[in-house]
């Protein structure tokens, strides 16, 4: 896995705890393959059920081609989970968190849920299609729960977390 130098960025290293206990730059993050870092993510759903799926764009380091969650990345060092999510939405869907029917679904722990690191998921409600990022998303899909985890089971490659979270927090609509 090859990360380059203008997408590299100062991250928080964290223990068992989601405490601070350093800083290192997420190119080392990954080539040493630490979970203990910060990221985000959040589901657009529309009052269908739908939840709103885009395909990473090919030049994409992780996952590339493959199916993610509607906005996701990393909190930057000194940066709160609230403040990347307002953040990465503005960037990859031009969509202001505060103007937004968003909530807070849940907090996951690597150790605790096999995730790939500590985790804020959050879902934002809305029927519009997003004004999605065509450098960070190729495609997108509106899929229920239950079509979304079918088609990665029959092969559909996406990102490792995506069908891990939508079991954890749409669970109960499969």
């Amino acid at each position: 896995m090859h990360h380059t130098a203008q997408n590299d960025e100062l991250l928080d290293i964290v223990d068992k705890n989601d405490n601070v206990v350093s800083r290192k730059m997420r190119s080392e993050i990954y080539l040493e393959g630490l979970r203990c870092f910060r990221v985000i993510n959040a589901f657009v759903r529309n009052s269908q059920g739908q939840l709103w799926i885009p395909r990473r764009s090919a030049s994409k380091d992780i996952f590339p081609l493959g199916l993610d969650v509607s906005v996701g990345g990393h909190v930057g060092s000194g940066e709160t989970y609230e403040q990347a999510l307002t953040r990465e939405s503005e960037e990859e869907l031009s969509l202001n968190t505060d103007e937004a029917d968003c909530r807070f679904l849940g907090y996951l722990s690597p150790y605790e849920h096999g995730v790939s690191a500590f985790m804020k998921v959050y879902e934002i409600r809305m029927d519009e299609v997003p004004d999605y990022n065509s450098e960070d998303f190729t495609e997108f899909f509106w899929q229920t729960p239950r079509e979304l985890l079918e088609w990665i089971k029959k092969g559909e490659p996406a990102k490792d977390d995506l069908p891990k979270l939508v079991r954890i927090f749409y669970g109960d609509s499969l």
